[in-house]
């Protein structure tokens, strides 16, 4: 299509995507850049403090379960 073959409307059409879409890839491809724009992904170190952040978060709820249990248990033994 670059070298003059088919039409945009036509190679999109039977490609199935919006002439417009196409139409953005062929003038990205003639000016060399590239045909998709990447999201960034959050840097390693971002991640590996959410992940610590989020274990420490656990470890306390599952503290705090296990307080609330020992207490239920301790106050249905008393109301018996």
């Amino acid at each position: 299509m670059i070298d003059g073959g088919r039409g945009i409307s036509a190679m999109a059409r039977s490609l199935e995507i919006l002439s417009k879409t196409l139409a953005n890839w062929v003038y990205r491809a003639r000016k060399g850049q590239a045909l998709l724009m990447c999201v960034p992904a959050k840097p390693v170190a971002e991640i590996e403090a959410e992940l610590s952040r989020l274990r420490q978060e656990n470890a306390r709820s599952r503290l705090e379960k296990e307080i609330l249990k020992k207490a239920a248990a301790y106050f249905a033994r008393e109301s018996m």
